[in-house]
């Protein structure tokens, strides 16, 4: 009977095939204040989807309208808007 003698490959000479994070790979710096600024422009693009498409504001209807808490709120997402924009600024300075 005939063998068939395929060369085998050895798993250590196979390079690293994973890939970076584009953060890790452009050598960014992602900070935890910049996923929170990004998870609050998320909830306020949400709560303005709502508005939009079905005349509710879930964060008047959740905290109550003119509340101290909803005012806080959209005061959180307005600076996590401004702060978006610097993190964006940041973001494009970095070489490719």
């Amino acid at each position: 009977m005939a063998t068939l003698d395929m060369p085998t490959t050895d798993r250590r000479h196979i390079p690293e095939r994973r890939h970076a994070l584009p953060a890790e790979r452009y050598g960014w710096k992602v900070s935890a204040i910049d996923y929170i600024a990004l998870a609050l422009l998320v909830i306020g693009g949400l709560n303005w989807a709502c508005v939009a498409l079905f005349n509710v504001d879930a964060v008047a209807t959740l905290f109550g309208a003119q509340s101290p808490a909803t005012r806080l709120i959209y005061s959180l997402v307005g600076i996590a808007a401004l702060y978006t924009v610097y993190f964006a600024a940041r973001m494009a300075r970095r070489p490719h």
